[in-house]
């Protein structure tokens, strides 16, 4: 069978053609800027060059009939028909207490859906577009949503209630839902896979750490905590995320400088983490190699993100009452070797040692990068979120 995953963002969308029969990658690619001036599709070829096709594409479901297009185009297709697409599964970031696992979409599920809106603004409404347009284009074909919250759904009360009137989660609520769910679903499966364990009685804590990061602890299989919240703004500090942050700090700038929830938000969300700091960028690659040459701020910076990873491994193990493996996943979590050893350096209490010369050869490859003598087990195991969602598409259907 073959599955397209959809992943829906407010001015983009990202594909994925899956051939399930091996589980390999027929075609890739993303349209950004859609409703804006010079909208643009970029697609990986086989011989792994891209190309880019520039063109007016003002809503998503335009979008996706673009994508279909050139799914079946006669020299850059990887289809002869849409006839041959089995099933399309869609990226769904926020499915609130009313989704703890994939489903299939229907009418009543797409309605409970509809109703999370409020829990996330900018991507929920964006994850529906796509899902209309592919209705649209191929009524008769399944559709499967996969949620970023539905992994955390395991938690217990004691970890995803805030210490908030109660009945602001009755009427509102407000919990920790946590998010990056799929991916940290496929590295804490996948790390038993490549290290030949059984997930339960294992302790782990997986480190999707990127411009976006979130920490997770997961015992006998199931997430019990993670460090993003009612939005993904909680938790780690980001490329442009803030992370943890006292909320009279919040109240106490809104007064300051007369701004308004949205543009607290926006401060917040798009303004701070990384890129605030430093006042340079908030791509790490950039941040290192300023520190190097000098930068105080960017040298701050790392020091601040390092720490957070390691603060959020300590308290996790310490949730777990020990820790097994650790796992570092994402942008930096994969490529960047440094910062692995930083976020590791000073966990000797927990029985970590980092193979230093092994972490320094594995960029983006699946790897064990502590000693063999290492009470605990440090991998690397880059993310596959697509695959995930192509994988429980193919269950449902």
């Amino acid at each position: 069978m073959k599955i397209l995953v959809l992943n829906c963002g407010s001015s983009s969308i990202k594909y994925k053609l899956y051939d399930m029969d091996n589980h390999s990658v027929m075609a890739q690619g993303g349209i950004e800027k859609i409703g804006l001036p010079g909208s643009f599709l970029k697609m990986t070829m086989p011989d792994g060059t891209k190309k880019i096709i520039e063109k007016d594409i003002p809503e998503h479901t335009q979008g996706v009939q673009f994508i279909f297009h050139i799914l079946t185009d006669p020299q850059l297709g990887a289809l002869k028909s849409l006839d041959e697409l089995g099933a399309v599964g869609h990226r769904m970031v926020h499915g609130g207490e009313k989704f703890n696992r994939s489903v299939r979409l229907t009418p009543e599920v797409l309605e409970a859906f509809k109703a999370c809106n409020d829990l996330a603004p900018l991507h929920n409404p964006a994850n529906l577009k796509g899902v209309s347009a592919v209705s649209e284009l191929l009524p008769s074909i399944p559709q499967v949503g996969v949620f970023d919250t539905a992994f955390h759904q395991t938690m217990p009360d004691y970890a995803y209630m805030y210490a908030l009137p109660y009945d602001m989660y009755e009427r509102y609520g407000i919990r920790r839902y946590g998010f990056h769910g799929t991916s940290h679903r496929y590295v804490s499966h996948r790390v038993c896979e490549y290290l030949g364990v059984s997930p339960e009685g294992k302790r782990i804590i997986t480190c999707h750490v990127g411009n976006g990061g979130s920490i997770s602890a997961v015992k006998d299989g199931k997430c019990i905590d993670t460090s993003m919240g009612l939005t993904p703004l909680e938790g780690l500090m980001m490329g442009t995320r803030s992370g943890d942050i006292d909320g009279g700090a919040v109240t106490f700038i809104m007064e300051k400088e007369g701004l308004t929830p949205a543009e607290m938000s926006n401060l917040l969300n798009k303004k701070s983490g990384v890129l605030g700091v430093t006042g340079v960028s908030s791509d790490m690659r950039e941040v290192i190699a300023a520190a190097k040459e000098g930068n105080p701020r960017c040298r701050l910076a790392l020091e601040m993100y390092a720490y957070r990873v390691k603060k959020y491994i300590g308290a996790y193990a310490a949730a777990m009452n020990g820790v097994d493996i650790i796992l570092f996943t994402g942008g930096v979590g994969e490529n960047q070797a440094d910062m692995r050893e930083a976020f590791c350096e000073g966990l000797d209490y927990l029985g970590v040692t980092l193979d230093k010369a092994k972490n320094n050869t594995v960029r983006g490859e699946e790897a064990i990068i502590s000693t063999p003598d290492s009470k605990v087990t440090v991998c690397v195991i880059p993310t596959d979120e697509e695959l995930m969602i192509a994988k429980d598409t193919m269950a449902l259907i």
